[in-house]
């Protein structure tokens, strides 16, 4: 068995682990997720992010089994890894190659969490058009990222193996990204609404299975006279796994900006997507505080993709990961801080 196989085990189990845990300790309840629970939460999933970032430090080389200077360069070159192995020196080149590893990690995680608030938007809308009570949210959402984790394994996998191949792709995902951070920033204001009734996967559900709009507790599927049905519950699971669909087109090719290792972008998307439940139970109630947050989000995406199309030139002026990170948290930073500074004036009706 491959190093790599080892990690990507390792990690799945973990992730189940987590998920079993989760799914025992609050599923059964079907109590509303309180705010000190979800900062908890929060707080948890961000200290294994970083914790899994130290094992990268220590130990990323293992990742690929690099021990030797042919490995190494094989590896740099196989992912594009802007390194340059120091001489003679094994040992500060692997220090190099697993601090590299470790900032387009980082920088990952970064940019698929702050992509990630834009779910949260979504989400909130999605609950109440569909009428779901908030004992329910929980859930509705584990279940709701384990389809997730899922999908965006292979996507990540199958976008890695075109880029390997198509080269000139990275062109097509930068001019994408770019198209898609001007429509936000000229959408940013747009109120977003959701039709349950005519949403297209809730026509395709009701098509093809018998749909009750009647919710069952918290169960997913109703049983009458031995005809089972899907209830509402289920629908809005349905469509929230089709929402995050959308937005892995947007986040996975963002990732790609920053590390071509698909292994890395596959832990850096699910760590993020990991921590999006618990971001949700602790946003869902001020996420409208932070009104430029959309505009923030249109730059980021404008800049990832620039970079995707300009990453020859930019590097030739010694462009590098940690700069990228940086600009990213900067743009976070100040779309936060200026929603704070300068509230959104609400509509006052007499």
């Amino acid at each position: 068995m491959s190093h790599e196989l080892y990690f990507f085990g390792g990690f799945v189990i973990f992730i189940i682990l987590m998920l079993a845990v989760d799914l025992g300790l609050f599923s059964k309840s079907d109590k509303p997720i309180t705010l000190k629970a979800a900062a908890i939460m929060s707080a948890i999933w961000v200290l294994f992010a970083l914790a899994f970032s130290l094992v990268l430090y220590f130990w990323g080389n293992e990742l690929h089994d690099v021990h030797d200077f042919a490995t190494l360069q094989a590896v740099i070159e196989k992912h594009y890894h802007n390194i340059t192995p120091i001489g003679s020196d094994l040992e500060a080149s692997l220090r190099i190659y697993n601090k590299t590893l470790t900032i387009e990690y980082l920088t990952g995680y970064v940019v698929e969490y702050a992509l990630s608030v834009d779910n949260i938007f979504v989400m909130v809308l999605l609950f109440s058009s569909f009428g779901i009570p908030e004992k329910y949210y929980h859930k509705v959402l584990v279940w709701g990222i384990i389809g997730a984790i899922v999908l965006r394994c292979i996507f990540i996998f199958v976008g890695a193996a075109l880029i390997a191949k198509f080269g000139w792709i990275l062109y097509v995902f930068g001019a994408f990204l770019v198209y898609t951070g001007i429509n936000m920033y000229i959408n940013r204001n747009k109120e977003e609404e959701v039709d349950p009734q005519n949403h297209p996967v809730v026509k395709f559900a009701s098509k093809y299975f018998k749909v009750t709009p009647r919710l069952d507790g918290g169960k997913f599927f109703h049983i009458e006279n031995g005809v089972r049905f899907m209830t509402p519950l289920f629908l809005v699971l349905l469509v929230i796994e089709f929402t995050d669909l959308i937005f892995a087109v947007d986040s996975i090719p963002a990732i790609f900006s920053v590390t071509k290792d698909p292994y890395i972008v596959f832990f850096s998307n699910i760590f993020a997507v990991l921590g999006l439940r618990s971001m949700f139970f602790l946003l869902v109630n001020i996420i409208h505080k932070f009104h430029y947050l959309k505009v923030g989000l249109a730059f980021l995406l404008i800049f990832i993709g620039a970079k995707m199309l300009l990453h020859s030139w930019l590097e030739s002026f010694g462009f590098e990961t940690i700069h990228s990170l940086i600009i990213i948290i900067s743009i976070l930073v100040i779309s936060v801080v200026a929603s704070l500074m300068f509230p959104k004036k609400e509509n006052l009706t007499q």
